[in-house]
């Protein structure tokens, strides 16, 4: 199943993408042309790729995100479950291994869930269930701050990206916003994969996401992300498997369309590729209805006690 995460991927420098992020010529430009160019192969081929030059974001900070995750998963037991996960709570906060469940199947790894917080009523009944706040630890003192900035900064660059691939496939910059990603929902994921070392011991079972864009920053020098290439513009199929004895980490950024958008195929994908039958027909789904349906699904099994 497995393709090496580290030398097939491509690197994509977008800081083309991100300087001309509000003109409506930007594919004048030859840097943001040969950014489009590699973001639909990329796209296509893969579904995965690196955006490790001129994303924006600095190296110290990410570093500072993966230390500071590294030192709550030290924590002892009794305090990371200060901030457990309930319904009660919107799904948001800290869950143990074994907890989360992909496929039928228990995971192993540790987690913090978090949701883009919103005003109680907004998303109506179906927004009933994430309503709540995001739960962060008491130690380390200062994630919380730090992990607002990285949300912060994750978003604005999702949103250039997007603004890439929606170039790619013909448009304008602006196709996936408006009614579609106008007030793009997010979810992030703060992950802890204990070392085992053993092919059999999956840390988070085979799956693909099921949002929009979704940023990884992990540890660097620990191999256990697995993917599997497929076809155009797919969400690929990828797995978890820490084949090293050390701790590793993963905060998991997924950039969302409108909690109450409907998703469907865009007009400007529909005239492009007239022939493929993914693109005119569709199963018209909400977004938040699919979010909450996946997230009860994932915690069916999830409990109101300690």
């Amino acid at each position: 199943m497995a393709t090496n995460f580290k030398s097939h991927l491509p690197i994509i420098d977008i800081k083309p993408l991100l300087v001309k992020c509000n003109g409506s010529d930007m594919m004048d430009d030859t840097g943001v042309a040969e950014a489009v160019r590699k973001l639909d192969q990329a796209c296509r081929d893969v579904g995965f790729f690196y955006v490790q030059i001129g994303h924006g974001i600095s190296e110290s900070l990410m570093r500072k995100v993966k230390e500071m995750t590294h030192r709550f998963f030290k924590l002892p037991y009794e305090e990371k479950l200060k901030i457990k996960i309930t319904p009660a709570v919107g799904y948001r906060g800290y869950q143990r291994i074994g907890v989360n469940y992909t496929s039928g199947k228990q995971d192993f790894h540790e987690a913090i869930d978090c949701y883009r917080e919103f005003k109680q009523g907004k998303y109506g009944e179906t927004g009933k269930v994430l309503e709540g706040l995001n739960q962060w630890p008491e130690y380390p003192q200062e994630y919380k701050g730090l992990m607002d900035e990285y949300i912060k900064l994750c978003t604005d660059l999702s949103r250039n990206i997007l603004r890439g691939i929606s170039l790619a496939l013909g448009g304008s910059p602006y196709e996936f916003e408006g009614e579609m990603v106008g007030d793009p929902f997010w979810v992030m994921r703060i992950i802890g994969y204990p070392g085992v070392n053993q092919e059999n011991v999956i840390g988070c079972g085979a799956h693909t996401d099921y949002g929009l864009l979704t940023l990884i920053n992990q540890d660097d020098d620990k191999t256990a992300l697995q993917i599997l290439s497929n076809g155009v513009y797919e969400s690929t199929l990828h797995r978890v498997i820490n084949n090293s004895h050390r701790y590793r980490v993963c905060i998991a950024f997924f950039y969302e369309t409108n909690f109450d958008a409907v998703v469907e195929p865009l007009d400007i994908f529909k005239e492009k590729y007239p022939g493929d039958k993914r693109s005119q027909v569709s199963r018209r789904v909400v977004y938040g209805e699919h979010l909450v349906n996946k997230v009860q699904t994932t915690f069916e099994n999830l409990v109101e006690h300690s």
